[in-house]
């Protein structure tokens, strides 16, 4: 069966615990080839500049601190990637405004459109 993320390297930053593990299961059913986690910022950071990732799924606020430094190191490494927030969209930072958000909470059929429009085929 052709999954849509078959192979992929998929990041995942979230500091919510059951809503990272709804996100994994999700990403499971996909056919994710793996799925690294991070609930905090400089956590994030070091995985961005020590492992490869087709995509990402960046949280806005991580207890409490906007994660603009992790979407700037995505940015500088080219990984394509998707904010999931629960805040305003108006929350977007400058120059990042054009990403995909998914508002939380998001179905399998959102996260699955919102991926399929990262990356290519």
């Amino acid at each position: 069966m052709n999954k849509l993320l078959s192979e992929r390297r998929i990041l995942v930053v979230e500091d919510e615990i059951l809503i990272l593990m709804m996100i994994e299961d999700m990403l499971a059913d996909l056919g994710c080839k793996s799925v690294s986690a991070a609930t905090k910022n400089e956590q994030a950071i070091a995985l961005v500049e020590g492992q490869f990732f087709d995509a990402a799924m960046l949280d806005m606020n991580l207890n409490g601190k906007i994660s603009y430094d992790v979407a700037d190191a995505l940015a500088a490494r080219g990984v394509p990637f998707v904010y999931a927030t629960g805040n305003s969209v108006r929350d977007t930072r400058d120059g990042f405004r054009d990403r995909p958000v998914l508002k939380k909470p998001f179905s399998h059929e959102e996260l699955t459109k919102a991926l399929s429009g990262l990356l290519p085929p």
